[in-house]
């Protein structure tokens, strides 16, 4: 499928925008592509219901039938995945004729889709430009999650990550976002058949922005994605079973949960300034203090039942039973549980992952304290899908370990 239907204008260099300068804006979305309408048919995708109805009236739509035209055909899209506006059958011919020479509803390319020995399926789905990004699913018995991006590289540059050894392109629109969950969905088979009994199961049931790039850096793409994700009369997730992913940009984090109200995970991943300013160089701008103080409201304000704290385990730089100590103690107050992930090695990369009996006696004394500190198994490894492993095909050119250890001090 065609999706190169956006116009471009040229974007800044990151060296004359960058995040962890003060003086920087907090948000990247001025690097949000495209900067204006398209010529030619509009996509459907990733508009909002009003943006759809005012475009609808534009296109000739009495005002008084528009937002029942809005409603017809955000079923048939976001319910259905109908793709025809032929087969939208409620709507009169010459109308869906009217659409069809106006609108159009397109996703992302699918490049290439993998399947590891476990069941996790990774694509690789081209955007706008040429861009490429990577989706993963991951099947569970009482879940199906998919983890999306919402950037083309990140602006980062954790040290553990193979995604922030790529630098950030641009971010994602909202149709880019949105489109990744179709995508999935496509290939899972998940739009239920038109007369078929009604079926509850959710293979695609759980989202998680954990993907390529930092959310709250292209937060309005970010949470109007998840509005439509989140609309009832169509893909329908609960809030719950949306979480989002950040580093710890301060300022974003009470407005993500007044105007998304999903789910909170920080990849927090160090106990002291020092370890984390290498590890995660955002916390230089917003460190260990300044990001709990942000998180203690979080879930009132949110209605949320805890923040998940993301801990990769690396050996010797932070699995310590001091570093396990101090993480109870920082998290005092905070509803909380403790994700401890196994780092996922990468060719390159500068850290060994923890031994499993380290894994285990860090867990032991988080669990003993009175918080849940389950083991993430890594999923997906054999195709390079497991957590911190994704980077686009066509941006990846290699870093030898010496030039990323020398790069981040370690």
């Amino acid at each position: 499928m065609e999706t190169a239907f956006f116009s471009y204008m040229p974007v800044k260099p990151l060296s004359e925008s960058n995040p962890m300068d003060a003086k920087a804006p907090i948000t990247q979305d001025v690097l949000t592509i495209p900067r204006k309408l398209p010529d030619g048919p509009r996509n459907l995708i990733g508009l909002s219901r009003d943006q759809i109805r005012d475009a609808l009236i534009v296109a000739g739509t009495p005002e008084k039938q528009a937002k029942m035209r809005v409603g017809q055909i955000w079923q048939w899209i976001y319910h259905w995945g109908v793709r025809d506006f032929a087969l939208m059958t409620n709507l009169a011919k010459d109308y869906r004729a009217m659409l069809a020479d106006t609108f159009v509803i397109a996703l992302p390319e699918v490049v290439t889709r993998q399947v590891s020995d476990d069941g996790t399926r990774k694509y690789l789905v081209r955007i706008a430009g040429g861009h490429e990004v990577e989706v993963v699913y991951i099947p569970e018995t009482d879940r199906g999650t998919l983890c999306i991006s919402s950037q083309v590289g990140c602006t980062l540059t954790c040290s553990f990550c193979h995604t922030g050894t790529q630098k950030l392109v641009r971010n994602l629109t909202t149709a880019e976002i949105v489109g990744q969950i179709m995508v999935a969905r496509d290939d899972l088979g998940e739009w239920p058949e038109q007369g078929a009994p009604k079926d509850e199961t959710r293979l695609l049931s759980n989202i998680v922005l954990m993907g390529m790039g930092e959310p709250l850096y292209n937060f309005e793409n970010v949470r109007d994605a998840m509005k439509i994700a989140m609309d009832p009369e169509g893909i329908s997730l609960s809030r719950r079973r949306i979480t989002l992913s950040t580093s710890g940009v301060v300022p974003e984090i009470a407005r993500t949960a007044q105007e998304i109200g999903c789910q909170l995970a920080i990849s927090f991943h160090a106990t002291t300034d020092e370890v984390r300013d290498r590890l995660v160089p955002i916390n230089k701008r917003w460190p260990i203090a300044e990001l709990l103080d942000a998180l203690r409201d979080y879930p009132k304000v949110s209605n949320s039942e805890r923040i998940t704290f993301e801990y990769v385990m690396l050996d010797g730089v932070n699995d310590s039973d001091e570093d396990a100590q101090r993480l109870i103690n920082l998290i005092k107050g905070i509803p909380a549980k403790i994700n401890l992930i196994p780092f996922n090695e990468w060719p390159g990369a500068p850290y060994k992952r923890s031994s499993n009996n380290r894994i285990r006696k860090f867990a032991d004394i988080i669990y003993k304290a009175g918080y849940a500190s389950p083991i993430r198994t890594p999923r997906g490894e054999d195709i390079m899908a497991a957590c911190g492993q994704l980077k686009s095909a066509t941006e990846r050119a290699r870093k030898s370990k010496a030039q990323i250890a020398q790069e981040t001090g370690l």
